[in-house]
């Protein structure tokens, strides 16, 4: 017997509303980051025309290895400012290019993160406490993993532009798409860089902001996560040629 079919334009909005609560219990993915399902191989593609072109330089039209391509997938949570998405759109896989710092844009704002973390309603401070510490963990965890992916594609990319000189035929077209390649690895490492320094300064303002309100004992262990945080941040085990050499800031 067949089964019987509701369309979703008759059920109720309670009804609706549980329908997204379920969907949530399973549609989330880790680090607040979308669900398997709902990306494709190349969704993070954007990044290296975003950063080239952030900086009056040409996209690369070759297709990404596998190394670039997960380069790209690891650095996007960390180019995405912590909690900047709703919960709701988190759930439903939302998704939005971001731009480039090198673009003139609004100042980075180093008091957004600590502001929201205050103003939004938590049962406690502890539990305000605890969200600090558990990002900044989060982090730590990003961290490593974004560079353990991008040491290869950084070495590689040295490799290939050493066997340029080396290659029979090579079309002004396919050097120059190969040159474009190398500055898009280049720069989204360096996107990452800058990203992760702003981090440490809006979780230092956090915490300074939480101690002032409510000093708790759980502020020691925040402080030594963001210091670590900030020595890996300072001390990277990567650092690419700068394709532009334009000073950034962490400052708002």
């Amino acid at each position: 017997m067949p089964g019987t079919f509701y369309s979703i334009r008759y059920l109720s909005p309670v009804a609706l509303l549980l329908a997204a609560t379920t969907l949530g219990g399973c549609s989330g993915g880790d680090f607040g980051r979308a669900r398997a399902d709902f990306r494709n191989d190349d969704m993070h593609r954007w990044m290296g025309a975003e950063a080239t072109s952030s900086v009056a330089l040409q996209p690369s039209q070759f297709q990404l290895t596998d190394g670039e391509r997960q380069l790209r997938d690891l650095a996007y949570p960390l180019i995405e400012p912590p909690h900047s998405r709703p919960a709701w759109k988190t759930v439903f896989g939302d998704y939005q290019p971001i731009a480039a710092p090198w673009r003139q844009g609004p100042a980075f704002d180093r008091t957004a993160y600590g502001r929201a973390l205050i103003d939004e309603p938590h049962r406690s401070h502890a539990s305000r406490y605890s969200q600090l510490i558990d990002d900044v963990r989060d982090d730590i965890t990003r961290f490593e993993l974004f560079y353990g992916g991008a040491i290869p594609v950084l070495e590689l990319d040295r490799k290939r532009n050493a066997t340029l000189a080396h290659i029979s035929e090579l079309s002004p077209r396919e050097r120059a798409d190969a040159a474009a390649r190398m500055q898009e690895n280049s720069l989204i490492v360096q996107w990452v860089q800058q990203c992760l320094e702003r981090r440490v300064s809006s979780y230092r303002w956090g915490l300074e902001r939480l101690v002032l309100q409510a000093p708790d004992g759980m502020a020691a262990e925040a402080d030594r996560l963001i210091s670590e945080l900030a020595a890996q941040t300072a001390n990277p085990p990567v650092t690419p040629k700068p394709v532009v050499e334009r000073p950034l800031t962490t400052r708002g």
